[in-house]
């Protein structure tokens, strides 16, 4: 199978994930979970998943690990403890769905600092470019249209008249939970350029994920021993916590980020980016059948 097509299937089973991933994060942060606790403990199941077995698969073709690629990816670490953690708490204040329609940033933020960072070239004559740049000022207009614009409820659940007292709190929360997820797709952005530097220079993707999970797991300890001195708050206790910290682990952090870190070095990032939609139409009908949510027109 060629590499366009395997990376086209794979961008399609990563976003499934990535979805699955924000849903996940919502039950357990819902369930009195800190997003500083949940972003180590599933870094750190998903570094001693990856750390083995990268150095097992690579153990014939391995390049040196030297000080400055170390750096690179204590640097591309950090970016993701921030993504991941803003992220987490934009979907604490509003929902899933919400998190993955807010990630149609990224391909039009990512596709800005690619050219600016001359990894785009933007040609007016071509119908390629001008797409590119049409789709960029729709899906940034788009992400702010779903978090400040609220129409008449297009599909009704059971649970719309439960809330309708609660209404004029949950606004405020969404819209909070809107500016926070779109600080994470700008971040999100420039964690993906980088990913792409940082491929090039050491082209091992399992290796720079097993890192990069690594170095999240002790930024986000640190923090969280700073922020999260209640034991309590550690405890993977009820069983959703530690359900959602492993499939976190599993399905996030070492799936969905390898198999992108892959396609993005095959690729680069703005193809990579341009899944993002997806997410939306899976969270959508999710959030609609499982959880009850109300759809409304322009969110």
């Amino acid at each position: 199978m060629r590499k366009d097509v395997l990376a086209f299937v794979g961008m399609m089973m990563a976003e499934c994930a990535q979805t699955g991933l924000m849903i996940a994060g919502k039950a357990a942060m819902s369930d009195g979970m800190s997003n500083f606790v949940f972003v180590f403990y599933s870094n750190a199941l998903a570094s001693l998943l990856l750390l083995p077995s990268s150095y097992i698969f690579y153990r014939s073709r391995r390049p040196p690990l030297t000080f400055p690629i170390l750096c690179s990816f204590f640097i591309l670490g950090f970016i993701g403890f921030l993504v991941q953690f803003i992220a987490y708490a934009g979907i604490f204040y509003s929902s899933p769905t919400l998190g993955t329609a807010m990630l149609n940033l990224i391909p039009g933020l990512t596709f800005i600092l690619a050219v600016i960072f001359r990894m785009e070239r933007l040609e007016w004559r071509s119908f390629s470019s001008i797409a590119k740049s049409v789709g960029t000022v729709l899906s940034i207009t788009g992400a702010f249209i779903v978090t400040f614009y609220k129409g008449l409820p297009l599909l009704m659940t059971s649970s719309m008249s439960k809330s309708s007292r609660l209404l004029l709190l949950q606004l405020s929360e969404w819209v909070t939970g809107g500016l926070l997820l779109a600080i994470s797709c700008v971040l999100a952005s420039a964690w993906l350029i980088i990913q792409a530097s940082v491929l090039k220079k050491y082209p091992l993707a399992l290796i720079v994920v097993s890192y990069y999970c690594l170095f999240v797991a002790i930024q986000s300890a640190i923090v969280s021993l700073v922020m999260e001195r209640d034991l309590s708050a550690w405890s993977l206790k009820p069983k959703v916590r530690l359900i959602a910290v492993s499939y976190s682990a599993v399905f996030g952090s070492a799936f969905q980020v390898t198999v992108s870190a892959w396609c993005l070095h095959q690729t680069g990032p703005v193809f990579v980016s341009m899944f993002k939609p997806l997410g939306i139409i899976i969270a959508v009908a999710v959030g609609v059948i499982f959880s009850g949510d109300t759809f409304y027109l322009g969110r």
